[in-house]
């Protein structure tokens, strides 16, 4: 059987998803994760976008030694010679470079004819091998561009000195047929195409994005860009638990192999969700909350008597938690240290700490605390790590007649207390009204509301709920998600949460402003 590359660009093109903002350490974290995961090159950042991009692809090149870590540029020097710097301490690096290749781009954004792309391109080519000997080259919107001209252009760069070429659905326009010509095509017409190996990279605009990449694959593709969870620009990339799990499911169909462990898809798609802010639709293909749920009384019969009649995977394949958690109020830190290990979590004692003393207060009002319920917890942790303010207290009154009220008290980045208090049209933004007044006596938290969402992490009336809220200030989205037991605490903590991730992108410009 063939082997197909995993190029994951979550912590490129998937932190391009309005709203999904990640820090340095963040982006490392998922970078280890991915690691585990098994994916063949880690595509870490564009590092001349700003020097905290320089810093996380740097970071990662230096940290994680196993898969190859590859910077973005455009065909521009600057671009390449930032993407060779940031991934330089590497021990598989690799630069990859881009330029548009349609005439639509050329005519209206770029405003060179073919011949001045060609020759910037194989420029960019040339100059990236100079410092590492792994270069892509990607043709942007090929799908939309004349076949022919995208098989000069591979060619020529081949010859430059690329030994991978991407063929993009920039836009998302192709259909799984003619995707998959278009790749014939280019190894029917590029006669140094045994020099490279093809890769592809499919936007999911028109929901084709899966399907179009493993179109590809069939035709000769043997690289495959995906996100986790789909993430990235507009509708987002083609999915890698998807494609990994099309591949593995029906390998009597594709006959290929990755080296992705797919027990590890769950925990990462729940780590990119928990740290970009950006919920899983319940109904997503792999990790979706009801991905392995059957509500009709025929499946659920089916799948008693033999679980193959309703279902083409086990859930244990992708490491999907199903334990109802044997610990109760009374449990030791050690049980719930080691439970932690075999759902795959590892975390330092004094976040373990906190984590076991969320969950004793949890199993004080819960009969049956379920994974869920700790994936919950857990991911409370890491959303406060990187926090600027810090809830540490919130009260509210309200009722029918009354006038919703709200107090709150928060520590700012240098411990100092913040507390306030505030009216509202409901005890929701009574408190966010509280938030504001409390953050604003230090800092300008001015945004509005655009989305609020409420769901209950499992199913009884003593749930966790998790409150998705997402503000938007300047023009940018961010998100934020909180958990609790009790809504309006919840509601607070997604509030505090998005407020940190607006601020925490509000410093980086300046201090960006500041270097220039």
């Amino acid at each position: 059987m063939d082997k197909v590359i995993i190029f994951d660009t979550t912590l490129r093109d998937g932190e391009q998803t309005p709203g999904a903002t990640l820090n340095v350490q963040e982006k490392l974290e998922i970078a280890w994760q991915l690691d585990r995961l098994g994916v063949d090159v880690i595509e870490a950042g564009t590092p001349v976008n700003s020097a905290i991009e320089m810093e996380a692809v740097s970071l990662i090149a230096r940290e994680v030694r196993r898969p190859i870590i590859c910077g973005l540029a455009r065909a521009l020097p600057q671009d390449v010679e930032a993407a060779a710097k940031a991934v330089e301490m590497a021990t598989h690096p690799r630069i990859h470079t881009f330029l548009s290749s349609s005439d639509i781009h050329l005519m209206h954004q770029l405003k060179k004819d073919r011949e001045q792309v060609l020759m910037m391109a194989v420029e960019a080519v040339k100059r990236a091998k100079t410092y590492v000997d792994d270069v892509e080259f990607s043709p942007m919107d090929a799908s939309r561009s004349e076949p022919a001209y995208v098989y000069q252009l591979i060619k020529a760069c081949i010859e430059a000195g690329a030994t991978t070429v991407n063929i993009p659905d920039t836009v998302g326009y192709s259909t799984p047929e003619e995707f998959g010509e278009l790749i014939r095509g280019v190894f029917q017409n590029v006669p140094n195409i045994d020099k490279a190996v093809v890769s592809v990279h499919c936007h999911d605009d028109l929901g084709l994005a899966v399907a179009n990449s493993l179109a590809a694959i069939r035709a000769g593709a043997r690289q495959v860009e995906c996100t986790i969870n789909g993430l990235g620009e507009r509708a987002g990339n083609a999915s890698l638990e998807e494609i990994v799990m099309a591949l593995r499911t029906r390998q009597d169909f594709f006959n290929f192999i990755t080296n992705i462990d797919t027990t590890q898809i769950y925990q990462i798609s729940r780590l990119v969700s928990e740290l970009t802010g950006i919920a899983v639709q319940l109904n997503k293909a792999i990790v979706g909350g009801n991905a392995f749920r059957h509500e009709s009384g025929i499946h659920q019969d089916g799948i008693i008597k033999e679980r193959a009649t309703y279902e083409i995977m086990n859930p244990r394949d992708i490491g999907v938690p199903g334990t109802i958690l044997s610990l109760g109020k009374l449990s030791g830190r050690h049980a719930f240290r080691e439970h932690l290990l075999e759902m795959g979590y590892t975390l330092s004692d004094e976040a373990l700490s906190r984590s076991f003393t969320a969950f004793q207060e949890l199993a004080t009002k819960k009969k049956a605390v379920d994974d869920r319920d700790i994936e919950a917890l857990v991911a409370e942790e890491m959303r406060h790590v990187s926090d600027l303010y810090k809830l540490d207290h919130v009260q509210v009154s309200s009722g029918d007649p009354g006038v919703p009220t709200a107090s709150v008290r928060l520590t700012g980045p240098q411990g100092e207390p913040l507390a306030d208090a505030a009216l509202g049209n409901g005890p929701v933004d009574a408190v966010y009204n509280a938030i504001n007044r409390a953050i604003g006596q230090v800092v300008d938290v001015s945004n509005k509301l655009v989305e609020f969402s409420v769901k209950s992490i499992t199913e009884t009336t003593e749930a966790l709920g998790e409150v998705t809220i997402r503000i938007e200030s300047e023009g940018s989205i961010y998100t934020g998600r909180g958990a609790h037991t009790d809504i309006i605490v919840a509601s607070a903590r997604a509030y505090v949460n998005a407020l940190n991730r607006l601020l925490t992108a509000q410093r980086s410009r300046k201090d960006q402003k500041e270097e220039k």
